[in-house]
């Protein structure tokens, strides 16, 4: 090992050049990770983990540093192969071009689909080379650079040539015949000689080109200022740190995107601020050009500049002023001074139609798109292809946004589909949630054991010597929907010799075959959960681990994580907990409703147990006794754990369940109301147990870095809308706990209407925060607490096939109670610092499929209603309740359909609602006059209609289609009475009494139960897997009943989510 010395020249906190000198160290065994190398120097033990470069290509590829920067999309096509990252170029993005654009370089390396690898090229002592006095900082690179690409040929010893490319003219001159076997070049020409059939990467490399051109041409050309500069990053950080400027997430409302955005301030509620609520940044000015999801610094405004959040039902027009009796009470205001986080992603747009791009003129280069999403502002992008594309979703990437510019600069990246066609439309919800739709790679597939019908797999003999087994002795079953594959948990209970019970419950042992940091490791945190949308799904963990060895099918051996409880006779108190690794056979593999109808003593409930035919009528009976006295004992359990939960203020909240039918060619044929079970709330009880305790244990052995789940307590400002309506009613709230909240809801019954309850319960769904996955030594242990489910300690270890966070929270258990094996014993567990890391990737990772599922409900929503016309369908027509008053109009729920939208009583002509004698509406000139429980329209003629809260109206369900955007669900009042015909209570009793967490934020009750009926309804469609390695089910549209989530047009739901 060498010792010389590196010269950094580094900018102090007073904007200073420093000049740094550190100790600087090489050494000749740095590993070059090719699969071509035969060096021992480049093997040394344990230095060489990973993919290695292949040897099956024509050439290697050193990009320099500019190319790096400017062209990395390209360099993530996977047909370009054979890519030597040098550290030199790695450390250019991650100074020059920030955290993102360093990210996105750090996982392309990892991703085990691309043939590329990092050579610490400063670090070997044949390749680095020490910077020259006054040498300019790019000409010291590309000569690092060319230096380590051609040790790297000599080092294969010429079995393989390397292709520098670089934008350096002079580093092309100078060094392109310095060395035979290595070319150097312009990434153009090499794109132009290497691959001159990969159009797309053609079209990205004149994208950028041109972006970069036209952003270069107006930054000479501009000197007027349409936005103020931002502030240096060191008087941010100091006026943080003295008070004046606070920091926190932009979050823009989507329904008045031109016009208003918050801030949620971070570290909420810490005794530096004295604020109590979000700060209101008003109009585009004040925003500066920071966009949704930026990390932005704010500056309060003046209190007698302060306004109200907007409270009137808008259409997401671009209005740029709000009437001024629209808004409520003012609240604090600022501006952005500064923005220390883009979080700039992918963004889908649409191109101006014929009509718009001719009143934009004949410049055609210059196109203004729009994008999907609402809060994101138009970008400009330079293109020549803007009328091929009006027709389609395309994918852009912001560049830059100048102060001299109205518009943020982009670039086009791909065409996503068609407007309006089924693939496209999905691919876009895909891109806008950054969700990974990709195959699993052949050596992600190639770490999967073997397992086919003529060779299954087996239990090794070393394995059956290691875990408890369990097939003899209890008896094993599982509880899923109908045409589930994915079963990863199963339960069992038994009577022991000494009197008491012994509850298990048993989950996957997923850790088993995901080594840590292994390739299907680092891809399963990657995608962190499987994303579920209507139609199909996107699985975590390849379809052989998913739907077969991870699977406690019935009928063939299986390892698990078990935990095992011995609970006293009588009073089902805990004496004893075990947590082991087994083996386990699950004898019956049961559907809801046959567990529900064993429960209830239906006599012909045996028969649609596959398991028991074929057997002799009296084994058949027997067995049939001891699993109805399992599933009994269960309930008795569940119901035990339930009690004792909600003595502690466990909350009871609401949401509505809705099944989307589909036919064979994924078209919607209904939407049907799914009956509640109690067996549905016996799984979910004994999960929530299950999780409780795995919690307890790995917090106890790993105080500073256990992954758990917690549910802080919502902020009280977030209960007024809940604490009126309820008032409207007569009912008091009380929100000083969850223990007073349950309680009050309990109390909260209108005998005459049951949705009443059922909607206060969704308000305070609304109200709640999200619950968060975190690493225990980053909070301190009062905060560890989970608010929905009134438990000290929660965390999520019951399904590891579609969470990655379980599969960590596996690892945590077995190292704590096991010692682990190779890679899992105490050493092995990850730091505090990653942990937070890991879990904030997580957190993420699952509100983007969260939102996702979401989306895609609501365009599978609106397919169903767009083919029905809603003058002569029926089904267009149904029974809406009010449940929140508007300054134009009013919120309603539609309890067949389990959504929610806004309906208009004043139109933008200014007419407003009127209703005859039988009920019937039209409209005509008036006004409207609203109050805290109604609103009334009074005409010029002096008829007068009066709208209050819960009340029951009939509504037309509209389709708002948009050209640019998803399109959306709108209401049309039709009667001031209930709909003839619908039987609302029938519709109420088909709404199950859902746990908490609805929204999967709240309690993990339902969520435990949700999970099973996300995971499909059908089989396999075969042919698509084989195509694409992923699963791909008629139906799996499983969340319609997620009422905060369906809140389509309700202003406050972004700013409370």
């Amino acid at each position: 090992m060498l010792r010389t010395e590196k010269v950094l020249q580094l900018r102090g906190q007073q904007g200073r050049a420093v000049r740094v000198v550190r100790e600087h160290y090489l050494r000749p065994d740095v590993p070059c990770r090719s699969a071509l190398c035969r060096s021992a120097l480049c093997r040394p033990a344990g230095a060489c983990h990973g993919k290695l470069l292949s040897d099956d290509v024509t050439h290697y590829v050193v990009p320099d540093c500019k190319v790096v920067q400017e062209y990395l999309e390209i360099l993530e096509f996977p047909e370009l192969k054979g890519i030597i990252f040098m550290q030199t170029a790695c450390q250019a993005v991650q100074h020059q071009k920030g955290r993102r654009q360093y990210n996105k370089l750090r996982n392309l390396l990892k991703d085990p689909r691309h043939d590329c690898t990092v050579f610490a090229n400063e670090f070997h002592q044949h390749c680095y080379l020490p910077r020259e006095k006054a040498e300019p900082l790019e000409k010291w690179q590309s000569r690092n650079i060319y230096n380590a690409a051609a040790w790297y040929y000599s080092h294969c010893l010429g079995q393989m040539p390397v292709v520098m490319v670089t934008e350096d003219e002079d580093a092309i001159r100078q060094y392109g015949n310095e060395t035979e076997g290595v070319f150097v070049i312009s990434f153009k020409n090499y794109l132009d000689n290497f691959w001159p059939d990969l159009k797309a990467a053609h079209e990205l490399f004149d994208s950028i080109l041109q972006a970069r051109r036209e952003r270069e041409s107006e930054s000479q050309e501009n000197h007027g200022k349409e936005y103020p500069e931002h502030l240096p990053l060191e008087i941010l950080e100091a006026g943080i740190k003295s008070g004046r400027y606070l920091q926190g997430t932009l979050n823009v409302n989507k329904h008045r995107a031109q016009l208003e955005a918050f801030v949620r301030l971070q570290g909420f509620g810490s005794k530096d601020t004295e604020l109590e609520s979000d700060i209101l940044i008003y109009g585009a000015k004040a925003r500066n050009r920071a966009i949704h999801g930026d990390v932005v610094v704010v500056e309060l405004l003046p209190l007698q500049e302060w306004k109200g959040r907007t409270v009137a039902l808008c259409e997401n027009e671009s209005e740029d002023k709000a009437p001024a009796d629209t808004t409520g009470d003012p609240m604090p205001t600022g501006k952005v001074v500064g923005i220390t986080q883009k979080n700039w992603r992918d963004y889908v747009v649409t191109f101006p139609s014929k009509e718009e791009t001719q009143s934009q003129g004949r410049n055609a280069q210059k196109v203004l798109v729009t994008p999907w999403d609402y809060r994101i502002p138009k970008i400009r992008i330079s293109t020549q292809q803007a009328e091929a594309l009006q027709e389609h979703r395309v994918v852009v990437r912001i560049d830059s946004w100048e102060s001299t510019s109205l518009y943020p600069n982009g670039h086009f990246v791909r065409v996503l589909g068609r407007i309006g066609d089924l693939e496209g439309e999905i691919a876009a919800i895909l891109v806008e949630n950054s969700i990974c739709a990709a195959p699993f790679s052949e050596i992600q597939m190639s770490e999967m054991p073997t397992s086919s019908s003529k060779s299954p797999w087996k239990v090794s003999p070393e394995e059956e010597k290691n875990r408890l087994d369990l097939r003899a002795t209890h008896l094993v079953f599982s509880i899923d929907p109908r045409g589930c594959e994915d079963v990863d948990d199963a339960l069992s209970v038994r009577a022991l010799p000494g009197g008491g019970l012994e509850l298990g419950v048993h989950i996957a042992d997923v850790t088993h075959f995901v080594p840590p940091n292994s390739c299907t490791d680092v891809e399963a945190r990657a995608r962190a959960t499987t994303c579920y949308l209507a139609d199909r799904r996107y699985d975590m963990l390849p379809h052989v681990l998913s739907a077969d060895l991870c699977s406690l099918r019935s009928g063939v051996d299986r390892y698990a994580v078990s935990v095992l409880w011995e609970l006293q006779e009588g009073s089902l108190e805990v004496l004893r907990v075990r947590y082991r690794r087994t083996i386990i056979r699950s004898a019956y593999k049961l559907e809801y409703e046959t567990a529900q109808a064993l429960l209830d003593g239906a006599p012909s409930a045996g028969e649609h147990i596959p398991e028991l035919q074929h057997l002799e009528e009296g084994t058949r009976q027997e067995r049939l006794s001891k699993l109805v006295w399992a599933l009994s004992k269960l309930t008795e359990i569940a119901r035990h754990v339930r009690a004792q939960r909600d003595s502690c203020g466990a909350l009871e909240l609401e949401g509505i369940e809705i099944r989307v039918q589909l036919d064979e060619k994924r078209n919607i044929q209904d939407l049907i109301p799914r009956q509640p079970l109690e067996v549905h709330e016996t799984v979910a009880e004994c999960m929530i147990l299950a999780n409780h305790w795995v919690a307890k244990r790995i917090s106890q052995d790993f105080p500073h870095q256990a992954l758990l789940r917690q549910h802080p307590p919502p902020r009280q400002e977030f209960f007024a809308e809940l604490r009126e309506c309820a008032s409207a009613k007569g009912f008091s709230i009380d929100t000083r706990s969850n223990k007073a909240l349950a309680e009050s809801l309990d109390r909260a019954e209108d005998p005459s209407d049951p949705i009443v309850n059922k909607l206060l319960r969704s308000m305070a769904t609304h109200a709640m925060a999200n619950a968060l996955y975190f690493s225990t030594g980053s909070c301190p242990e009062e905060q560890f607490h989970h608010y929905g489910l009134a438990l000290e300690k929660y965390t999520h270890f019951t399904s590891p096939i579609r969470r990655y966070a379980d599969i960590v929270v596996h690892r945590l258990l077995l190292a704590a109670t096991l010692g682990g094996t190779a890679g899992q014993g105490k050493d092995s567990v990850i730091s505090n610092k990653d942990l937070e890391e890991l879990c904030r990737h997580i957190n993420n990772r699952n509100r983007a499929a969260q939102r996702a599922q979401k989306q895609s409900t609501e365009l599978f929503q609106c397919m169903y209603f767009r083919d029905s016309s809603p003058e002569a369908d029926e089904r267009c027509v149904a029974d809406g309740v009010i449940y929140s008053i508007r300054t134009n109009g009013v919120l309603v729920f539609v309890p067949r359909y389990g959504i929610k939208g806004a309906a208009y009583m004043k139109n933008k002509e200014g007419l407003v609602l009127s209703c005859g004698g039988a009920g019937s509406c039209e409209w005509k000139p008036g006004s409207l006059q609203r109050s805290q429980s109604k609103i009334t329209s009074t005409t010029t003629t002096g008829e007068s209609l009066t709208l209050s809260l819960f009340d029951h109206i009939t509504v037309r369900i509209l389709v708002q289609s948009s050209r640019c955007h998803a399109d959306t669900i709108r209401l049309e009042i039709l009667r001031n009475r209930p709909h003839r015909g619908a039987d609302t209570a029938a519709a109420l009793r088909s709404c199950p009494a859902a746990r908490a967490d609805v929204g999967r934020a709240v309690s993990e009750g339902a969520g435990q139960a949700q999970r099973a009926q996300e995971r499909g309804t059908g089989e396999l469609l075969q042919e698509e897997y084989q195509e694409f390695c992923q699963t791909k089910g008629p139906s799996l549209y499983q969340l319609l009943e997620e009422i905060r989530e369906l809140a389509l047009l309700d202003v406050s739901a972004d700013i409370t989510a």
